[in-house]
């Protein structure tokens, strides 16, 4: 799930808010792109996902989910990694700040970006909903204490549990979110995709209620255009989990991910870690060996 996420935050990111005619031309799942402006950042993820990794390592290192840990979290994956995709002013906080406490008493938290959902599918690992919902809130708020930005953050890691715990065939998707949340999201998602928390929801989960293959949902997730990385790695890490998709990405787009201290190997370890969290369920195949099981 993690790795595929940063397949596609990778492969969306040559992609983020670029013209209509750079789609077409280069949106053929050959190989990553650069992006015309962010030249250094072919084949690497983003801020997407280096954010769900810090969320998937306090739930595989057991610790209490309180504001303070998770803030602690979000500072000691950038500080040993810093790397493109954050918001200039959100980058520019965490290269200020040097603890969670810091981060959390100079944060002005009241966006309704995509920023609190485009990292929230990892706690769809824990066992209730209610655990995923709490704790999806709780970290939400740091950075996005509005109300959107709470409930896009809890629609993408519901779904990730409805996938992880097989509580029913796809199309029953929004049904079941409606039933925790009292929203209901549409999926029929056409067109750009902007940086809010609300409209990505409803694009991803159009992509995936409606898609049958992970190639397939990449090239349709890059072809709306607007914000590709994030659309395009919340939904091969959603789709990664759903049986009734045919895990069909080519193998090049693993091979060539960044290996570096924090890339695919690392990934990968913690993606076994994070999934045999999943009740009776041991060691994990890696993503990369499970992707057509």
């Amino acid at each position: 799930m993690l790795l595929e996420g940063a397949i596609g935050d990778a492969y969306g990111a040559g992609f983020e808010f670029v013209s209509r005619l750079i789609i077409r031309r280069r949106n053929k799942l050959e190989k990553y792109k650069r992006h015309p402006f962010y030249r250094t950042i072919c084949g690497h993820y983003t801020d997407d996902t280096q954010m769900a990794l810090a969320l998937a390592e306090l739930i595989v290192e057991g610790i209490e989910w309180t504001r303070l840990s998770v803030a602690n979290k979000f500072v000691e994956v950038f500080k040993r990694d810093m790397r493109q995709g954050y918001a200039f002013r959100f980058f520019g906080l965490l290269q200020e700040v040097n603890s969670g406490q810091d981060l959390l008493d100079k944060i002005v938290p009241n966006s309704e970006r995509n920023g609190s959902a485009m990292r929230a599918y990892p706690i769809g690992i824990l066992d209730t909903e209610t655990k995923v919902l709490d704790k999806t809130e709780l970290q939400a708020r740091i950075t996005h204490d509005t109300e959107w930005g709470v409930w896009s953050a809890q629609a993408i890691a519901l779904s990730a549990h409805f996938f992880l715990y097989k509580k029913g065939a796809k199309v029953q998707l929004t049904q079941y979110l409606e039933d925790w949340q009292k929203i209901k999201w549409p999926i029929n998602w056409q067109g750009e995709v902007p940086m809010k928390g609300k409209e990505t929801v409803e694009a991803v989960l159009s992509l995936v209620v409606q898609g049958d293959r992970m190639s397939k949902i990449l090239m349709e997730a890059v072809n709306l255009g607007g914000d590709a990385d994030t659309v395009a790695s919340l939904a091969l890490a959603l789709s990664s989990v759903c049986p009734e998709i045919e895990k069909d990405l080519p193998d090049w787009m693993f091979e060539q991910l960044e290996n570096g201290p924090y890339g695919r190997s690392f990934i990968e370890e913690l993606d076994q870690k994070l999934l045999a969290q999943l009740p009776g369920v041991g060691t994990v195949l890696p993503s990369f060996v499970n992707r057509n099981l």
